[in-house]
């Protein structure tokens, strides 16, 4: 009983072997698919390894000639067999579909089954053949038949277009579909670069939508078809693998607005418009899944996405073009090519259609009809757009016609009444105006006698310390000529050398001409450090002044607040200065401006301490300078007699000082008010009454001009 049982069992295990084999691949030398050649095994654990699956009798043969595996987190092992009867021993396997995770190709070499082994994951120099497809190496001899294995797994749907060819044939359908493929990008290339060129003339939204979104269709397209992997990221598969999902979301999303900028569904339809919103939401979860690593549900997500996007740009364009707008009547026929393409490619990989050349590239074929017409669909709006203008300036035209008349009525009533607040106006300006000169001239001549003061006083003492060099210097080298003349005198003379030595000892020594050559450089040090200073004063005066101050130009504010300070000098008195100047960097302003701006900010401070400690020592300035980022900062703090509240809110206020009659203006804060928004920068206080004041300025390191 139990020898009839196993022999039972033995013939169902043979018949289940023959309905699971599949009847093997004659191949003579051209280009075969061999889909319905497979036998499919899934593994739901990911762990099988050759030796179990050898042995499994749970493959199921293919019924179509381009398996399609859909969307699944398992592998899947292909069992096929080859019988070559061509004429040569070297065959390849080619798998049409660059976007797997990892494709392991088990072949038999001298009793045991060796891998070739293949994956997005890995740079692409390390491929053994420099193209996006998998390609694998078949060594088969003549008339001879061999069982391959073939393991794969993706996170993306997995269509397998399986071919078998030699290496001329594979290698010239590979050069056939580059050159295909350059033609597609060809016409992405010229579409993108001539309708950007039109919106930079046109500056109309609708066109920078369209480039974004060709751009991106483009990107997807060469994505899916792994050129991106081969071209943009050989290096970095992880960006390849990230694409796939971004590419198209980014696509999709500009796709819907440009529709709603090109149809204008804000206006013609309100409800859709709205609904537009949800997409644009679906397409950037897809993305953030993506880039979470989600990857499964991300390409789900971008399937959804598609079909909602489809049926409501349909749903908008019909509406549309219903209501008689013609651009949506090319946009409605563009978005229906291109929908088709995308039909007849999504039934080739089901198998509904059969795997050739045509079917390949219905979707590329779709979309380069679909962007073209787009392409005039835009020209079109530019008409419709333009007799649009024309009907509105033709109406604008007689409403301004209407309005120059009602115009011309009230001209003639208001014509006398202006006249009289005109002569009013202007003998009020007049006065304002030589009031205003007349303030400004003063507060002129009062910085231009505080300039002069300082530096008569720091050129002084320098130029003393040249003079009364001078006279000494001159006594000097009126006794270095005598002791030339001396020397001349003995050495023409007929006395021996030795009392010619004897004569020039005595007279070096009665004249002290060792002590006279020390003194003469000693002399001549201070001339030179007189000199010297003198020179530095001056050109603090010429950093100071900038001739050039109406011009924008980089300048070292360092060394602005220094030549502010020289003029300062004979003001400071007992008070001790403080810098900390930072490195900064070159700041483009008016240089002349902000040193009028450093001169009266410290003139106030040396102003509020003496006006605390009067002529005893413990006033104190304190200069800081810091640069961060694109700014730099300057502040000015003393320890003075501080400003309370009420000033501070006035202080930048023309004509409001706290000096006494004769001593300010009040314009000096105002001016450096306007002088630092003009750069526009920023001026703070901190104070408080009886503990001192710090004026903080921020200014930009780059000028830029501001648009109101």
């Amino acid at each position: 009983m139990k020898r009839i049982l196993f022999l039972l069992l033995l013939l169902q295990i043979s018949f289940a072997a023959k309905l699971a084999a599949q009847a093997p691949v004659i191949f003579n030398g051209e280009n075969t698919i061999i889909g319905k050649y497979v036998s499919i095994l899934k593994d739901s654990t990911n762990n099988f390894d050759l030796q179990t699956v050898s042995k499994s009798t749970a493959f199921v043969p293919s019924t179509i000639e381009t398996p399609n595996m859909q969307l699944s987190k398992s592998a899947f092992w292909l069992k096929f067999s080859i019988h070559n009867a061509s004429s040569s021993d070297r065959l390849m396997l080619q798998l049409d579909y660059p976007t797997l995770s990892a494709c392991d190709f088990y072949y038999p070499e001298n009793g045991r089954y060796e891998v070739q082994k293949l994956s997005d994951t890995l740079p692409f120099s390390q491929r053994k053949y420099q193209h996006q497809n998998f390609l694998f190496d078949i060594k088969l001899p003549r008339d001879s038949t061999a069982t391959y294995y073939l393991r794969v797994k993706s996170s993306e749907q997995m269509v397998l277009p399986l071919i078998i060819g030699d290496p001329a044939h594979v290698a010239q359908s590979i050069s056939v579909k580059n050159i295909l493929w350059g033609i597609f990008i060809g016409i992405i290339v010229v579409m993108v670069a001539y309708n950007f060129f039109i919106y930079l003339f046109t500056r109309d939204r609708s066109y920078i939508y369209y480039v974004l979104y060709v751009s991106f269709i483009g990107l997807t397209q060469t994505t899916l078809s792994g050129y991106t992997y081969h071209f943009l990221f050989p290096e970095t598969p992880l960006l390849f693998h990230k694409s796939i999902i971004i590419f198209p979301a980014l696509a999709g999303i500009m796709a819907m607005l440009f529709v709603r900028v090109f149809l204008d569904t804000k206006h013609r339809t309100p409800i859709l418009h709205k609904i537009f919103q949800v997409a644009i939401i679906l397409y950037s979860c897809a993305i953030v899944l993506r880039l979470a690593g989600v990857d499964q549900v991300s390409y789900r997500m971008i399937d959804i996405s598609a079909i909602c996007t489809t049926f409501l740009i349909y749903a908008v364009a019909v509406k549309i073009s219903l209501q008689g707008y013609k651009p949506a009547r090319y946009f409605l026929i563009a978005w229906t090519i291109f929908f088709a393409g995308i039909l007849m490619f999504t039934l080739r990989n089901l198998g509904v259609l059969p795997y050739n050349d045509f079917t390949n590239y219905t979707m590329e074929s779709g979309i380069a009809v679909e962007v073209t017409l787009l392409s005039i669909a835009l020209a079109d709006r530019i008409n419709v757009l333009k007799r649009e203008k024309e009907i509105s300036q033709a109406e604008a035209l007689k409403a301004a016609q209407e309005n120059e008349r009602i115009i011309r009525e009230q001209n003639t009533l208001l014509e006398v009444r202006v006249k009289e607040r005109t002569s009013e106006l202007n003998t009020a300006l007049e006065d304002l105006k030589q009031a205003q000169s007349q303030l400004i001239e003063q507060e002129k001549m009062a910085s231009l006698g505080q300039l002069t003061a300082g530096i008569a006083h720091e050129i002084n003492n320098p130029i003393n310390f040249v003079t009364s060099n001078v006279s000494p210097l001159r006594r000097d080298i009126d006794m270095i000529f005598s002791a030339i003349d001396f020397i001349e005198e003995v050495a023409l003379s007929d006395a021996s050398a030795e009392d010619k030595r004897s004569q020039l000892e005595e007279y070096k020594e009665g004249q002290e001409l060792d002590y006279l050559q020390t003194e003469i450089k000693h002399l001549l040090n201070g001339i030179y450090n007189g000199a010297s200073r003198t020179a530095e004063i001056v050109k603090g005066l010429r950093i100071f002044s900038r001739l050039d101050e109406d011009d924008l130009k980089r300048a070292d504010l360092n060394e602005g607040i220094d030549s502010s300070m020289i003029i300062l000098n004979n003001q400071l008195g007992s008070i001790h200065v403080i810098k900390e100047y930072g490195e900064l960097p070159l700041v483009e302003c008016y240089p002349g401006k902000l040193n009028q701006v450093f001169l009266n900010i410290l003139s106030n401070g040396i102003y509020a301490v003496h006006k605390q400690f009067g002529e005893n020592n413990g006033g104190e300035i304190k200069i800081t300078t810091t640069a961060e980022n694109d700014h730099v900062q300057i502040r000015f703090k003393d320890n003075g007699v501080g400003i309370d509240e009420e000033t501070q809110r006035k202080i930048f206020d023309p004509f409001f000082t706290t000096k006494d009659v004769g001593e300010g203006t009040g314009l000096g804060m105002s001016i450096a008010y306007n002088t630092i928004k003009k750069h526009n920068g920023s001026i703070k206080i901190n104070s408080s009454p009886g503990n001192g004041a710090e004026f903080i300025i921020t200014l930009p390191v780059q000028h830029t001009v501001k648009i109101n």
